[in-house]
């Protein structure tokens, strides 16, 4: 899962990106509500957590720029602020979600990844497609009826793949997906992956576009 972070505070930052991280997550980060902003223009992030009170362009302004843009990546609005009124102006903006300062890393991980499985399943957590079933509570994939037991990798570039169905996904966008900030990979890693994913959900499924990328008609 890639994520954006947008946080001021320095100690708060390095905190929560150390901790996804540690988890597999792939974290871009930003300072301020400008930088936040663009990062989150050019990328493809599955969710973005975002600080209230930042420099440049606080975050209200910076989701409520987002969302007139049509860019509709979940979002998690965090704040010291813990009154109903701020809660409310931060999901009238277009935040999904909503934390208060101090908040465990435990809740706002399972609240990312909630996020996350209704953004893909668009609110069912059973996807299904020819003899594809995946329950993306559980992250359990069946074909036929029988489990599939597919590496953490192979699981995310699925889901990645899905959630652009029917669209080109690129190399350079799995490498930034899967791999994000690491040592540069070299494309054959991708296309092993491809590979083994193809081989253990149906080679029909994932069709290549030659010099383009790879996609997944739902």
């Amino acid at each position: 899962m890639k994520l954006l972070i947008v946080e001021d505070d320095e100690n708060i930052l390095s905190f929560l990106t150390r901790g996804f991280r540690e988890d597999g997550y792939v974290v871009d980060v930003a300072e301020d509500g400008e930088d936040g902003e663009y990062l989150a223009s050019i990328n493809v992030y599955d969710v973005i957590v975002l600080d209230w009170m930042l420099p440049l362009k606080s975050g209200i302004e910076m989701i409520a720029s987002l969302r007139e843009k049509n860019i509709t990546t979940p979002t998690i609005m965090l704040s010291a602020k813990g009154e109903i009124a701020d809660k409310i102006k931060g999901l009238k903006v277009g935040a999904d979600d909503y934390l208060s300062k101090p908040f465990s890393f435990e809740e706002l991980q399972a609240r990312v990844e909630a996020l996350h499985r209704r953004d893909i399943s668009q609110g069912v957590n059973l996807i299904t497609f020819g003899d594809i079933m995946i329950n993306s509570d559980s992250k359990i994939v069946k074909k036929e009826g029988k489990v599939v037991e597919l590496t953490a990798k192979e699981y995310e570039l699925l889901m990645f793949l899905i959630k652009h169905k029917n669209a080109i996904v690129s190399n350079i966008m799995i490498e930034e997906q899967l791999w994000g900030n690491q040592a540069y990979v070299n494309s054959n890693v991708i296309q092993v992956t491809i590979y083994h994913l193809r081989k253990k959900i149906g080679k029909y499924l994932i069709k290549s576009h030659r010099g383009l990328g790879y996609t997944i008609e739902i």
